[in-house]
């Protein structure tokens, strides 16, 4: 009987794992939103008085990525439909400001690091530090090594200690409780070493930045190397980022 359910089971999902993790589109996913470039209604501003983490600029309309939550409240309440979410999961960058989407333009591709591909680009090893997240970044990252995702494919593998590691990979807003064991972590990786911030949290404090018990002072001394957008991000805009900077042409 256990294996006419087995059999069962897997009739009924399908195949689970993802053959191309760069050509694959999550269905119902909100992803890399588009801003057409037709002119907002008069004095319309109601997509920046909602977002609650103030990632909207108008005139021109933009998007901070690694500010936005992806709520949707501004695509909802805009008029003429300028602000429209795609399932596109592509959204890393290697560079802060490239996660600033404008009107009329998409992101630009994320310039591969030809030292760091050198180096890391058949093997790497991360060690993810949780520094006051809410645990769904943290989730959406332990999905990166299950069947369907399988980014120990390309040698990419998470390790319990920093000194394992290679990358240091911060999520949540950066809390004081947690500036020292932060430091601690990323002082006892070995030389070559970088920083990958995943979250809006991690990128910009997001819906905490302003929280007294925040102290983003580590990221000011040691900037990101890799920026993967969301609350959460998808695992594939956390696989496509590390791929598109390290191993740009693998697939």
């Amino acid at each position: 009987m256990t294996l006419f359910k087995a059999i069962r089971t897997r009739i009924s999902q399908g195949t689970q794992y993802i053959p191309d993790l760069r050509q694959a589109r999550p269905k119902g996913f909100r992803g890399l939103p588009l801003i057409d470039a037709t002119p907002c209604e008069t004095e319309c501003h109601s997509c920046a008085d909602l977002c609650p983490t103030q990632a909207i600029g108008l005139n021109p309309v933009s998007i901070d990525l690694g500010r936005c939550v992806f709520c949707k409240e501004c695509e909802e309440s805009c008029p003429s439909g300028k602000i429209r979410f795609t399932s596109d999961p592509r959204m890393g960058a290697a560079n802060r400001s490239d996660l600033v989407l404008k009107e009329g333009f998409g992101l630009p591709a994320i310039r591969p690091s030809e030292t760091l591909s050198k180096i890391f680009g058949r093997s790497l090893k991360m060690r993810q530090v949780s520094a006051g997240g809410c645990n769904a970044c943290e989730l959406e990252l332990n999905a990166s090594a299950n069947v369907n995702f399988d980014l120990q494919r390309y040698g990419i593998e998470w390790v319990a200690s920093p000194r394992h590691a290679d990358a240091l990979v911060l999520t949540g807003p950066l809390t004081r409780n947690m500036r020292e064991a932060i430091r601690i972590a990323w002082d006892s990786m070995p030389e070559p070493r970088f920083l990958v911030a995943v979250g809006a949290c991690a990128i910009s404090g997001g819906l905490y930045e302003a929280a007294a018990g925040v102290d983003r002072d580590f990221l000011k001394s040691v900037g990101p190397s890799i920026y993967v957008p969301g609350c959460p991000p998808h695992p594939l805009t956390f696989a496509n980022a590390i791929l598109d900077f390290l191993m740009p042409g693998r697939k």
